[in-house]
């Protein structure tokens, strides 16, 4: 799968965060000027491509070494949504437990991620697409149906894929209505490339 051969990507010089190699007030003036624009928790330049790495490396600031973005902050940072969420949805990347993640910007989940399920992008960790979307799939809510069905539509052979991980998982809130959900979308994706529907 495309996603698969995701670089591990570090840092991009082209990301430029508040009093880091700037001041708050020269950002604003080189923003105000259209030489930078905003980009997550962070700025770029404005002619610069936005990419996976940079929306991830933007949020390095809030996720640091010990946090994978989740969920639709993982979807925006794979490409499927315009704009990141309001408050950005994280999990726990290691092992040991955090004694507080208190910060209004993050929905935090104490349980950790697998390494298995993430991927390091421009510095910081984020659900892979298949972990992202089967998490997606199990939260019952349009906002969050919506993205599962652009970042499903964004890479092909996907929702079968997150639907076959969601079965083999252990017991799980929503996983029945996510299960019934991702075998909707792979089915009407067989059926518009006229591929006869596989059951599962």
């Amino acid at each position: 799968m495309p996603w698969a051969t995701l670089a591990h990507m570090h840092p991009s010089p082209f990301l430029y965060f508040a009093d880091d190699r700037l001041s708050t007030a020269e950002l604003s003036a080189a923003r105000l000027d259209g030489h930078l624009v905003e980009l997550g928790d962070a700025y770029i330049p404005a002619d610069a491509v936005e990419t996976a790495g940079l929306r991830a490396g933007s949020l390095r600031g809030i996720l640091g070494d010990t946090l994978a973005a989740t969920h639709l902050t993982a979807a925006w940072v794979h490409g499927a949504l315009p704009f990141p969420p309001v408050r950005h949805t994280v999990q726990r990347a290691v092992e040991r437990r955090l004694h507080a993640v208190i910060d209004l910007r993050l929905l935090y989940r104490d349980g950790s991620v697998a390494a298995t399920d993430v991927v390091l992008l421009g510095g910081v960790r984020v659900t892979t697409p298949v972990r992202t979307l089967a998490d997606l799939a199990r939260v019952p809510d349009e906002a969050h149906a919506h993205a599962a069905r652009l970042l499903a539509a964004a890479y092909a052979g996907l929702a079968r894929e997150a639907a076959d991980r969601l079965e083999r998982s252990g017991k799980l809130p929503h996983k029945r209505s996510g299960l019934v959900f991702l075998r909707g979308l792979a089915a009407a994706e067989d059926a518009v490339a006229g591929r006869a529907p596989t059951t599962t």
